[in-house]
């Protein structure tokens, strides 16, 4: 089976069952590496930065040899196993079917009018304090959320499942997983967690650069705004402290005719942040709904045009039997 046949298979699956919470996952198995090999390095290198590089080397090298040894020893037993190891792996690290659930649980909550619920709700996909958030503060954390992570958790996953397989994609989901876990910008972590930051951010930032056209692209086969999008990337992009994250809130804010971030609390304290897009209209609960649907249809163009330099060699290929059966 060709790599973009296995990648398309793995989509496929993501998109019909999503993540099911009992099955085992990588980033849970990195997670635990992670909290492994923290004590010993920060213990035996005094020098936190220089801890944080080594344990991010490790986990990340780790990841990625386990992950050639499953397929290299998979596909030695039959390569139809090999196969379907292959696209196990690629599948555990979309999340586009992930994140569509779970904006749509805040979504049905505040549409029941169910206020604690919905914070509680959008308290799984965002990193900030939502025990005071109004309906306003819920459905910006939510539409924030699904703009970020249709490059984090769709596009960038998918881009390196194309270039390399199983293997490129564990690759990547090992930094961005110990961003999650050591990119909190506190004393405990602020020089430990700057390898892991770094590494996630250069994995991200090809895919993030990518995802913008597909999102202007999505955005007006959508009948949203895509010029507005792209306004409000050239404004409001380099605003981020993320190199990435900018690309994607700006894009989704613009597209939407909306304003996303802003102070947010974190851990108790009010934290500044940049505004994203003009208010071209309020923010109103069906927000969720479009933001989710401009996710389906970035990571649908993604997908296309990742395939489709691979699909365009088909026909070539097959005149070529045709020549050579003449």
């Amino acid at each position: 089976m060709k790599l973009w046949q296995k990648v398309l298979c793995a989509s496929v699956i993501d998109v019909l069952i999503g993540d099911p919470p009992s099955m085992p996952h990588p980033v849970r198995l990195i997670g635990r590496l992670a909290a492994v090999v923290e004590a010993p390095c920060r213990s035996r290198i005094p020098n936190e930065k220089a801890a944080g590089v080594m344990v991010a080397a490790i986990v990340v090298s780790a990841s990625t040899a386990t992950a050639l040894t499953l397929e290299r020893a998979a596909r030695r037993l039959d390569p139809r196993v090999g196969d379907l190891v292959s696209i196990g792996l690629i599948y555990t690290c979309l999340a586009a079917r992930d994140l569509a659930d779970h904006a749509e649980r805040v979504q049905q909550r505040l549409r029941s009018q169910d206020l604690p619920g919905a914070r509680e709700a959008v308290s799984r996909m965002v990193g900030r304090d939502t025990a005071n958030l109004g309906v306003d503060g819920v459905v910006r954390a939510a539409v924030e959320s699904v703009a970020e992570n249709t490059t984090d958790g769709v596009v960038a996953p998918l881009f390196h499942a194309f270039v390399g397989g199983a293997p490129a994609v564990i690759a990547f989901k090992a930094p961005s997983t110990l961003d999650s876990i050591f990119g909190y910008k506190n004393a405990r972590y602020l020089r430990f967690g700057w390898a892991s930051a770094r590494l996630d951010d250069l994995a991200n930032y090809l895919p993030a650069r990518l995802a913008v056209p597909c999102t202007v692209l999505a955005a007006a086969i959508l009948r949203y705004s895509p010029r507005g999008a792209i306004a409000a990337v050239r404004r409001d992009a380099k605003k981020h402290a993320s190199p990435n994250s900018g690309l994607a809130e700006a894009a989704f804010a613009g597209a939407s005719g909306v304003r996303l971030e802003g102070p947010v609390c974190r851990a108790g304290r009010q934290v500044s942040a940049p505004f994203f897009g003009e208010p071209r209209r309020p923010l109103e609960i069906n927000d969720i709904a479009r933001a989710v649907s401009l996710m389906w249809a970035t990571s649908g163009l993604a997908t296309f045009f990742f395939v489709l330099p691979r699909w365009r060699a088909v026909p070539e290929r097959f005149d070529q039997r045709l020549r050579s059966a003449g």
